[in-house]
């Protein structure tokens, strides 16, 4: 790496070593693919969803493999706040990296729950709100896909959030700008995009749904120009960073997200494919402002005509 080159990128105050990050539900809270990845070398480690009460998740089957990707319905399983802040965080906090931790609910209040409990952890740098989470108060429309209910959830959770707040947007949505910009008004600090695209495989030899669920979320590289779409949208609507994510395999991925407007990437689906593809990723940025002597990666933010 030339000597010259800085990698650094800050969102909301919060400055990040690179713009790579791991995408929510692929990198479990680290300690899974820490024999493969040094976590240091990551701009940050964004944990798997965290919930106020554990999550047994969806019935099996909930993952299957798809043309360009794969259908996940998990359905956010996790041990819940008190195991997380008990195990995941005094094990994160041995690396020299940023923590996003990734926050779902069922109510408003769940979110909030979850949010206070982890105002006081200095080693939680940033939180990312998960919306897509089916909002039971409002017969199971996701938070995500309606404009009034966005305003009032990430509103509600600035109220109680001591760090800055990244409210992951859906993209099973009319209009991204939209959301985006409700979001932006109601006070978010960053936004995250793409969440998974929802998908259905059917079995045609058993003439039974693939999922136990029938739908399930769809990621890998088969979205990525859509996630490239809408992250373009979005950070041409709002004022606030994006962090892009949607089918990144690459460090040519990455940058094509940054050049989209993107002020940093996560990597997800690949991380199952390829254990090592977080780091993989920031490598190959690297070469590319080598190759064509980028001093800073921040020039590269929005630089399409």
């Amino acid at each position: 790496m030339g000597q010259k080159m800085n990698t650094q990128v800050t969102l909301a105050g919060v400055t990040l070593k690179n713009p790579v990050m791991t995408a929510s539900g692929t990198f479990g809270s680290g300690m899974e693919y820490s024999e493969f990845v040094d976590l240091n070398r990551l701009g940050a480690v964004v944990t798997k969803g965290v919930a106020n009460v554990p999550w047994p998740g969806n019935p099996t089957p909930r993952v299957a493999e798809v043309y360009g990707g794969m259908l996940n319905a998990i359905g956010l399983q996790n041990p819940g706040i008190d195991v997380f802040l008990e195990r995941d965080i005094p094990f994160l906090k041995q690396f020299d990296t940023r923590v996003i931790v990734n926050v779902c609910g069922k109510t408003v209040e769940d979110y909030v729950e979850v949010v206070e409990r982890l105002g006081e952890e200095r080693a939680v740098s940033m939180l990312e709100i998960n919306v897509s989470c089916p909002n039971v108060k409002e017969g199971a429309i996701a938070f995500g896909q309606n404009a009034q209910a966005l305003t009032h959830i990430t509103r509600e959770i600035k109220r109680h959030a001591k760090q800055p707040v990244i409210m992951k947007l859906s993209p099973n949505v009319t209009d991204i700008a939209e959301m985006a910009k409700a979001a932006e008004a109601a006070g978010a600090d960053a936004l995250s995009l793409i969440n998974t695209i929802t998908g259905m495989k059917i079995d045609i030899h058993k003439r039974k749904f693939a999922l136990a669920n029938r739908t399930g979320g769809m990621s890998g590289p088969a979205i990525k120009p859509i996630a490239v779409r809408m992250v373009y949208q979005a950070a041409h609507a709002v004022k606030i960073p994006v962090i892009g994510m949607g089918g990144i395999s690459s460090g040519e991925d990455a940058v094509e997200f940054l050049l989209a407007g993107a002020s940093a990437v996560s990597v997800g689906a690949m991380n199952f494919v390829n254990p090592y593809a977080t780091v993989e990723v920031a490598e190959g940025i690297e070469r590319y402002m080598e190759q064509y002597h980028v001093e800073n990666v921040t020039d590269l933010i929005g630089a399409v005509d």
